[in-house]
């Protein structure tokens, strides 16, 4: 057999543990790659990957790399395949597509050259076409684009090999196969297993730490159970080979069980997910080896005949709502006098989210891993269950929960002056404008860097992120100082403050939610009524800085028709309603947002009909045609400065589209309308060909209240028209 390259996908940081498994089974690590390893050898080891994998997701058998400068490039490299040798004649097929390069932003569209170009190889060659199949194809082919250059490959595991079959039911928040086999791994149950250890998770859920377990120790195939893999109906296909791996499988499961089988228990004092775990036990063929019952952190011991070494292995609860990070401290504090109590000699390995927690284990952590439970950053926590490595628990240190207090009274009173200074200005000024929604403070000083902002008797801080040269525990003793003087100068419950921290946000990030209270209230803007949330997300659904923006959409509305693009919560869509607006669409591509914006509206009693709010995807809204009735007298656009959301067509990097982006919205707006185009990315330039074509006046100083004046760089405004 001669050597293959395949590129193996994983999850995200398991790169290099998925490295050593692959040379296992006889693949030789060429290089890494973010969430995947490339290699190469027989395709016998290969198939073995798809069989034994315990990490992978995918087995890809690379077949050809070809140029990918353009879609026509790309097209013309993949026509130069010979395809026949990879696709059964008059059979079907399927294309997944990742990446995306300047040329080629949108998947769909290369998933479709790729289309053209293999169906064109067959017509080329005089061979019947073959079918495209997207739900169950004889072969998938895989194409990866990176900068420009396009990898094809063939799918030999043909679905993702966390998917082992015996997890249909699933438990709240559940982890994937694959990321268990690698916590597994990290923790080193297979040396432990082989020691003759057992194993424990005590908040096991539905189960899949206690299945992958077993199937470790007892040498089970983690591909045993799958009715099909992607290489079956591949012309390149070895089917003796296959035959071959697949009795070695079933010999090595009859075997494991012929030695001593480690004691397996999960415990979860939810009895609905113990009801689960039970089906999966069931369907893994486990039965009679892995035992589950309904039973709390707080009463979980081991009985009977156990062995000295062993594992508990557990993924915690990360607390979403702040109530629940409140006692998750107690969670972990019990789950750590219990191993203490019940298994000392043992190892406990703690996966979360939440990894300030491991101080309220009262252990210390002799190894931590950086993992990924899907796109959330967690840690796995490792422990020695032993006297020597008890320590007191602690209550762990949590952004948004830093107890206040005053370390330095001389720099506290600096802040205090600063805030009663600033409300005897921003604060006057607010009241006799009516204004109940204002920024007070503004990183006004350097040891201070915050953000205050008042929501009508709230207040909602916000911490920049300090930089590296700063001292973390200074800055969080700055932050403790801050949260003990801001309640007394502004004579507010410290339950009516809430505190973030602002960090650069990357993609969608500064809209995802960061916590749920559900805690909406409402406000006031110039006559208009506005539902904000300062807890749920980064932003509270009012800009406060556009807030003049705003207002003149009100003032110069009346009559028209308004287009509002990434709309947010539709803010500016109320203003253009309250103002006389005959009618209004509103777009953006969160079903949050868009829920958001129709309760704004009809908050105040705009008519649904006339006053629209659709999901959509304004990059790709934008790029249609637009239709003879779709067009506007005003339009608002600020866009984010950079997205790449999955929901969206492309990447949307503001500097280098926003040229586009304007002249698209320009053949939306009537010859005598006006496009009002704002953005907050702070090194814009706006592209100088624009002022050749349209009459372009920068208005951003007049769109900057009195509260913002220290920071005016917060945003730029344009008021663009079409030349007359």
């Amino acid at each position: 057999m001669s050597k293959c390259v395949f590129f193996v996908t994983c999850p995200k940081g398991v790169e290099y543990l998925l490295g050593d498994e692959l040379r296992t089974f006889g693949l030789e690590t060429v290089r890494n790659a973010p969430a995947g390893v490339w290699v190469e050898g027989e395709l016998e080891a290969g198939y073995r990957a798809c069989l034994w994998s315990r990490l992978a997701n995918r087995v890809i058998l690379n077949i050809a790399e070809v140029d990918a400068g353009n879609g026509d490039a790309m097209y013309e490299g993949v026509l130069g395949v010979d395809w026949t040798q990879h696709i059964p004649e008059k059979g079907s097929f399927r294309v997944t597509f990742l990446g995306q390069n300047q040329a080629i932003r949108n998947t769909q569209f290369g998933a479709q050259r790729v289309k053209d170009g293999i169906v064109d190889g067959f017509r080329a060659k005089g061979a019947a076409r073959p079918a495209v199949d997207a739900k169950n194809p004889d072969v998938t082919i895989s194409a990866r684009l990176n900068r420009n250059r396009l990898s094809i490959g063939v799918d030999l595991s043909g679905h993702s090999l966390h998917m082992r079959g015996y997890r249909t039911d699933k438990g709240i928040a559940p982890l994937k196969e694959n990321l268990a086999a690698a916590l597994l791994m990290r923790s080193g149950w297979p040396e432990i297993a082989g020691q003759g250890g057992d194993f424990v998770d005590p908040m096991c859920g539905s189960g899949t730490l206690l299945i992958e377990a077993a199937m470790m120790a007892l040498d089970i195939a983690p591909g045993r159970r799958q009715e099909r893999f992607g290489f079956e109906k591949w012309p390149g296909h070895q089917p003796e080979v296959w035959l071959a791996l697949r009795q070695e499988a079933e010999r090595r499961a009859h075997e494991g069980k012929q030695g001593r089988i480690p004691r397996f228990a999960g415990f979860d004092q939810d009895s609905r997910v113990i009801a689960t775990a039970w089906k999966n036990i069931e369907r893994a063929g486990l039965d009679g080896v892995v035992h589950v019952e309904a039973r709390a952190v707080q009463e979980f011991t081991v009985e009977g005949q156990w062995s000295e070494r062993g594992l508990v292995l557990t993924n915690p609860p990360y607390g979403e709502r702040l109530s629940e990070r409140k006692e998750l401290s107690g969670l972990y504090q019990a789950l750590g006098d219990a191993v203490k109590q019940s298994v000392p000699g043992w190892r406990l390995g703690v996966f979360t989210g939440a990894p300030e927690f491991g101080k309220s284990v009262g252990l210390r952590s002799f190894k931590q891993y950086k993992l990924f439970n899907g796109k959330l950053p967690a840690q796995l926590l490792l422990f020695e269950v032993a006297e020597e490595n008890a320590m007191t628990p602690r209550e762990p240190d949590v952004p948004g929960e830093i107890r206040p207090r005053i370390a330095n009274e001389e720099r506290a009173a600096m802040l205090r002056n600063r805030l009663k200074k600033n409300m005897k200005t921003i604060g006057q000024w607010a009241r006799k404008q009516g204004i109940g929604c204002y920024r007070l403070y503004d990183a006004d000083m350097p040891e201070y860097a915050l953000a205050i902002d008042i929501y009508e008797g709230r207040v909602h801080v916000q911490e920049y992120a300090a930089p590296k040269s700063v001292d973390e525990r200074a800055a969080r003793e700055r932050l403790a100082e801050a949260l003990a003087v801001i309640p007394d100068v502004l004579g507010i419950e410290r339950s009516d403050l809430v505190c973030k921290q602002r960090q650069r946000q990357a993609g969608t990030q500064q809209y995802e939610k960061q916590a749920a209270s559900g805690e909406f209230f409402t406000v006031h803007e110039h006559g208009c009524l506005l539902r904000v949330n300062l807890k749920d997300y980064l932003d509270t659904g009012l800009f406060l800085d556009h807030r003049p923006v705003r207002h003149w959409i009100q003032q110069n509305a009346r009559g028209k028709r308004f287009l509002n693009l990434f709309c947010y919560t539709g803010a500016a869509s109320v203003h253009a309603a309250v103002g006389g607006a005959s009618r209004s669409l509103s777009l953006d591509m969160s079903k949050t947002y868009v829920n958001w914006a129709r309760e704004n509206l009809a908050l105040n009693d705009a008519d649904p009909k006339k006053h629209m709010v659709e999901q959509a995807d304004c990059l790709a809204w934008l790029a249609e045609k637009p239709a003879a009735d779709q067009r506007f007298d005003l339009i608002f656009m600020d866009p984010p400065t950079f997205s790449n959301s999955a929901r969206m067509a492309g990447v949307l990097d503001i500097q280098r589209d926003h040229a586009t982006l304007i002249q698209q919205a320009m053949a939306r707006l009537t010859s005598d309308g006006l496009l009002i185009f704002s953005n907050n990315f702070r090194r814009f330039r706006l592209d100088e060909a624009l002022e050749e074509e349209f009459a372009v006046e920068e208005v951003s100083r007049s769109t900057l209240d009195k509260d913002f004046q220290r920071n005016p760089r917060i945003h730029r405004c344009w008021h663009i028209r079409h030349k007359v």
